[in-house]
C-alpha cells in the first residue's frame, strides 16, 4: 500500500468535495433519465422507481466499499488499483481491461443518444444535417446512415477539454451539472401538477409489472430485469475514485464525493420515474422509447418545455461522456505506471499536467467507434463489466479487513462483512438479469485481455521486473 501511494505521480491537486460530487452527478444523471426510462418502464411497468431503487441499493453497498478503498489508497486507477492492492497483478489487469471497455462503450453509446437529441434541437430551429451523417451505419434499418457526425465532434471536444488540464475539466463539468440539475428541477415542478391531477400511477400500483418476454399474465420479475437495464444509469460514480491523485485531502473528500453523488442522483431518479409513470401510462412509452421525457412533455401539453429539456439532455449526456473519458484515461495512466500498458499512456504533459497522449488516444478511438459503428447492441457489456468490478472491489474489502485490519483508513465502510457481501449478492442478481449474448461477448473480451496480459504485460510489469531483480540479487549473493 505504501509503495502504491509513494509511486503516485504528482498530478495537479485541485479537486474538492463539491467538485467530486459534481463529477459523480455528471456521470450518473444523464442517459438514465433521458433515454433508459422508456425501456425500463416497458420492462418494470409502474414499478420502474422500484427498479431504480434496487439498482441504487446495489451501487450504494458497492459505493461504501469504494469509499473505504479510496480513503485507504488515494491513487488513480479506481477499481484497477484497489484490485492490485488486494489481489495482485493478474486480477487487477483483468478489471482494468474490463473498465477500459466499459468507459469506451458507454461514452460511444451516449454519443449516439447525444446525436439524436442534437438533431432534434436543430430541427426546432429549422436546421437539418444530411440524414447520412446523423448516425452510424445500420443504426436505423429504415434510414440509410453512414456516420454519426455530431457524436464524433462532441467526443473530440470533450477530449480536448480533458487534455488541457483538470481545472478546465472540473469547471466545465461543474457548470454543466448545475445547469442540468436546474432543468431537471424545472421539469419536475412543471410535471408534478399534471401528475397530481391525473394520477395514473397510484391506480395501477397494485398491479405487478410484466416481463418483456411475457406481457401477460403480470409477473413480479420485471423489476429485476429493469434494474439490470437501468443500472447503466448509475455507472460513473466509480470514476470519482479515479481522481484521487488530483484531489485535495483525498482520504476525506473522496468518500464524501462518492456517497453524496450517489445519494443526490438516487433521489432525483426516483422522483423523476414516479412522475413520468404517473403522467404517462407505462405501456405508452413504447411510442417514446428513444425520448421518454419528450413523451411526458407531449402528454402534459407543455410544449414550451421541449427545447429546454432537449438542452438538458444534451448537457446531461455531455457530462456523462466527460466523466467516462476522464476515468478511462486515469485507469490507463495507472496501468501504464505499473508497466502493464506501454509508457505512452502514462506520459504526463509538462504544461497541462494530464496524461495527454493517452487521453487523446482513447478519445479518438471512442470518437471513431461512436461515429462509424452501431454499438447499441453492446451497451449491456458496460453493465456486466462494471458489476464485475463492483464484485472485485467488495471482495477486496473483505480480504483487506482480514489481512490488514490495522491499516490506516480515513473512512471505514459500516457493517462489514455484511455490506460487501450484500453488494456482491446484488451484483450477481443484476448480472443474472442480463441476456446470454452479453455473457458470450464478455467472455470474448476477457479472453483477449488474458492474451494481452500473458503476451505483453506480464513480461514488462514493474512488479514482475522487481521480483526478478530481487531473485537475481539473491542468486548473486548466494554465489558470492
Amino acid at each position: 500500500m505504501d509503495q502504491l501511494v509513494a509511486e503516485s505521480t504528482p498530478l495537479k491537486r485541485t479537486m474538492r468535495t463539491f467538485d467530486l460530487t459534481m463529477l459523480g452527478i455528471g456521470a450518473i444523471i444523464g442517459t438514465g433519465i433521458f433515454v433508459l426510462t422508456g425501456k425500463g418502464a416497458l420492462t418494470a411497468g409502474p414499478a420502474l422507481s422500484v427498479s431504480f431503487l434496487l439498482a441504487a441499493v446495489c451501487c450504494g453497498f458497492a459505493g461504501l466499499c469504494y469509499a473505504e478503498f479510496a480513503a485507504m489508497a488515494p491513487v488513480s486507477g479506481s477499481a484497477y488499483s484497489y484490485a492490485y492492492l488486494a489481489f495482485g497483478e493478474l486480477i487487477a489487469f483483468v478489471i482494468g481491461w474490463d473498465l477500459i471497455l466499459e468507459y469506451a462503450l458507454q461514452a460511444a453509446t451516449v454519443s449516439a443518444g447525444w446525436s439524436g437529441y442534437f438533431n432534434k434541437l436543430l430541427e426546432g430551429f429549422g436546421l437539418h444535417l444530411p440524414v447520412e451523417l446523423t448516425a452510424a451505419y445500420g443504426t436505423n434499418p429504415d434510414v440509410t446512415t453512414y456516420f454519426n457526425l455530431p457524436g464524433f465532434v462532441i467526443v473530440l471536444i470533450i477530449t480536448w477539454v480533458l487534455s488541457i488540464g483538470i481545472n478546465q475539466t472540473k469547471r466545465t463539468n461543474d457548470v454543466m451539472v448545475l445547469i442540468k440539475l436546474a432543468i431537471i428541477v424545472l421539469f419536475i415542478v412543471c410535471a408534478v401538477s399534471v401528475w397530481s391531477s391525473r394520477p395514473t400511477w397510484p391506480a395501477v400500483l397494485p398491479v405487478r409489472p410484466s416481463t418483456l418476454s411475457s406481457p401477460a399474465p403480470p409477473s413480479p420479475y420485471g423489476i429485476v430485469p429493469a434494474a439490470s437495464i437501468v443500472f447503466f444509469s448509475f455507472i460513473g460514480f466509480d470514476a470519482v475514485s479515479s481522481s484521487a491523485e488530483e484531489t485535495i485531502n483525498p482520504n476525506k473528500t473522496l468518500p464524501r464525493g462518492i456517497l453524496l453523488s450517489l445519494a443526490v442522483s438516487t433521489v432525483l431518479y426516483v422522483i423523476m420515474t414516479l412522475i413520468m409513470t404517473g403522467v404517462v401510462p407505462y405501456k405508452e412509452f413504447a411510442k417514446y422509447i428513444d425520448a421518454p421525457v419528450a413523451g411526458v412533455i407531449l402528454e402534459t401539453g407543455m410544449n414550451w418545455l421541449a427545447v429546454i429539456v432537449n438542452l438538458g439532455a444534451l448537457i446531461g449526456m455531455t457530462t456523462v461522456m466527460l466523466v467516462q473519458l476522464y476515468g478511462q484515461s486515469r485507469i490507463c495512466y495507472a496501468m501504464s505506471r505499473d508497466g502493464l500498458f506501454p509508457k505512452f499512456f502514462g506520459h504526463v504533459h509538462e504544461k497541462y499536467r494530464t496524461p495527454f497522449k493517452g487521453t487523446w488516444f482513447f478519445g479518438l478511438l471512442t470518437a471513431f467507434a461512436g461515429g462509424f459503428i452501431n454499438i447499441n447492441v453492446l451497451f449491456e457489456l458496460v453493465n456486466i463489466g462494471t458489476l464485475s468490478a463492483f464484485i472485485i472491489v467488495s471482495a477486496g474489502i473483505l480480504w483487506m479487513r482480514k489481512t490488514q485490519p490495522n491499516a490506516p483508513r480515513g473512512f471505514r465502510a459500516p457493517g462489514v462483512p455484511v455490506t460487501p457481501i450484500l453488494a456482491i449478492v446484488f451484483c450477481f442478481v443484476l448480472i443474472a438479469g442480463l441476456n446470454w449474448e452479453t455473457w458470450v461477448r464478455f467472455a470474448v473480451w476477457f479472453g483477449l485481455g488474458l492474451i494481452v496480459y500473458f503476451g505483453y504485460s506480464r513480461k514488462r510489469s514493474k512488479l514482475g521486473l522487481e521480483q526478478k531483480a530481487g531473485a537475481d540479487a539473491k542468486v548473486a549473493a548466494t554465489e558470492d
